[in-house]
């Protein structure tokens, strides 16, 4: 078995990490000697029984894994001192175990793959997930043209032309890249593989909810979530369906959430927010309705592929979305599998509920968000996409 590095700043206890970093581990472990990389926030490294429970895991797919503790602080200078550290991580485990090719999840990974690579010879995957340098500017964390974001784009663009692959989650930001960075694109080998869903576990429910739950999946208060639009979205849905029930499945704080979209509590009880452990997140979206996700738009969300999405459809639900994220809409038209709101006003909300009361009328609905998500987010046609990308690159091929 060929010996590989997968390296990112995910935990493999997060939902990303179970969803994103180990359902394709899981395949791909079959025919490549995976020695993995992750960095845990100190929360999960905490729970001893699930770390216990993941390393047993691991041995079974017989992937090697070294969790390394996530330092977020001090901002800049933790990421820099991690980075270091990394560089000689990963250099040693190349160097140790005859790895052939190192997968670089996200740009402070594939800075340090690079890096590593210049000294070995070892090949990397730019597995870009999304266009970072923009993220960080919408969500207030960088400022465009400073010194900072300078050295980022640098760096980007050094990774985009000296990757053995380039991953994209969305065919938009390709698009992006090809028109901003000709000739460091010039040539490159480029797969685009959105985020994937394990399809045998995100299902439509057995049986029809018995409340009318619209659901909210993952993190809203990131930087790059629409709370206005949430807001406003809620506020129409309570005043039109007096029986609808609102369920925000996240682990961000309850109490700064709830402050957010029901500051005068009209809501209430209606409104439920709790965490979910990953592996029961499928039982979560089976008991609603339809499901919400508003992210700003613009050049930071074209390289943009949200997971809920892929779950949901999987599940058999429609979405409420916007528009200028990635190809969501792309998707959402092509195959009506949801609703796009044109604006947080009030009329414009109106109208997108009523458009979603007259989607969740149409009896094939279920079936075809399900089979969009088959087409678009399969975890298999994703994986076989992956280990493409590993057999050119360790076998010479093409």
């Amino acid at each position: 078995m060929t010996p590989t590095l997968y390296l990112t700043r995910n935990g493999l206890l997060e939902p990303l990490g179970q969803s994103q970093v180990l359902a394709y581990l899981r395949g791909l472990s079959r025919d490549y000697r995976i020695t993995l990389i992750t960095y845990e926030k100190d929360e999960d490294r905490a729970d001893a029984a699930r770390m216990a429970a993941m390393r047993a895991e691991c041995d079974r797919l017989g992937i090697r894994w070294l969790p390394q503790r996530f330092r977020p602080r001090p901002r800049v200078i933790a990421p820099a001192l991690s980075m270091l550290r990394m560089v000689w991580l990963v250099q040693r485990e190349v160097r140790g175990q005859g790895a052939r090719l190192i997968h670089a999840r996200s740009y402070i990974p594939a800075a340090v793959a690079m890096l590593v690579s210049r000294m070995t010879g070892v090949p990397f995957i730019f597995d870009m997930r999304a266009l970072w340098p923009e993220e960080l500017i919408t969500a207030g964390r960088l400022r465009r043209g400073s010194l900072l974001h300078r050295a980022i784009v640098a760096a980007e663009r050094a990774c985009l032309r000296r990757a053995g692959a380039v991953v994209s989650l969305t065919h938009a930001a390709v698009d992006h890249l090809n028109r901003v960075y000709p000739d460091d694109m010039a040539g490159q080998r480029v797969a685009v593989i959105p985020t994937c869903a394990d399809l045998e576990r995100f299902v439509p429910g057995a049986q029809k909810p018995p409340l009318r739950v619209i659901g909210c999946l993952g993190t809203v208060l990131s930087g790059w979530f629409r709370l206005d639009w949430l807001s406003s979205f809620l506020s129409i849905a309570a005043a039109r369906d007096p029986q609808a029930v609102f369920e925000l499945t996240t682990r961000d704080d309850p109490a700064r959430l709830r402050v957010a979209l029901d500051p005068d509590g009209r809501l209430g009880e209606r409104l439920r927010i709790a965490p979910s452990a990953p592996e029961d997140v499928h039982r979560v979206l089976q008991g609603q309705i339809a499901s919400v996700m508003f992210f700003t738009d613009g050049l930071s969300k074209l390289g943009s592929s949200p997971t809920r999405m892929a779950e949901i459809l999987g599940c058999g639900l429609p979405v409420v979305a916007n528009d200028g994220v990635g190809d969501v809409a792309h998707i959402v038209r092509d195959y009506r599998v949801g609703v796009l709101a044109q604006s947080p006003d009030p009329q414009a909300m109106s109208s997108a509920w009523s458009d979603l009361m007259t989607l969740l009328e149409d009896p094939e609905l279920p079936s075809r968000c399900r089979a969009a998500a088959e087409e678009v987010f399969s975890l298999e046609t994703g994986t076989a996409a992956y280990a493409q990308l590993y057999r050119q690159l360790t076998d010479g091929d093409g």
